[in-house]
């Protein structure tokens, strides 16, 4: 799995680059295996601006950005396709006009599932860009590190999925 990650952050960089764009990060689950392998990348400087891990709601709150309190008005809770979506689109947008691409993933690594009745295995992915898309996983697996990197190469592959296909959008303010 370790390899499997590790190239998809390398097929995902490759693309950044090739593309001229940068990505932005929030993952909850995964712990910052999905930031760790386009950071394994030389050169990773040229198409990652930043991450979070957003794993607590004083995280979530100070690193996102995101109000618990207006996710709950809104009906968004965590480890869900809405809020992969929000987190996604809000780590883009924090990390500036110069970011073309937001990446996250949300769930519940285990053992024994979340407060919200998810399962151990289940997590959320979504990309915020030129396209915009949130998958869901479900693992089966009662295994939280099997998990971790499980989320972390599903996220991946949505990534380069949408790379592979997303119509290129042009050079942007890096600043």
């Amino acid at each position: 799995m370790k390899q499997d990650i590790y190239a998809m952050g390398e097929r995902a960089g490759a693309l950044l680059k090739q593309r001229g764009e940068r990505i932005a990060v929030g993952e909850t689950s995964a712990g910052g295996l999905i930031s760790a392998s386009l950071l394994a990348v030389p050169g990773a400087s040229a198409y990652f601006a930043g991450g979070a891990i957003t794993y607590s709601v004083r995280s979530i709150r100070g690193l996102a950005g995101i109000s618990i309190d207006d996710m709950r008005a809104k009906g968004i809770r965590s480890s869900s396709e809405p809020y992969a979506e929000l987190l996604a689109a809000t780590i883009r947008e924090r990390h500036g006009s110069g970011v073309t691409w937001g990446l996250s993933e949300t769930g519940a690594a285990g053992p024994g599932g979340n407060p919200y009745g998810d399962a151990s295995g289940h997590t959320c992915m979504a990309v915020s860009g030129p396209v915009s898309i949130v998958r869901t996983l479900e693992t089966g697996l009662d295994d939280r590190v099997t998990n971790m990197w499980l989320f972390a190469e599903a996220a991946l592959a949505l990534l380069v999925a949408v790379l592979e296909t997303a119509p290129h959008s042009g050079p942007r303010d890096h600043s």
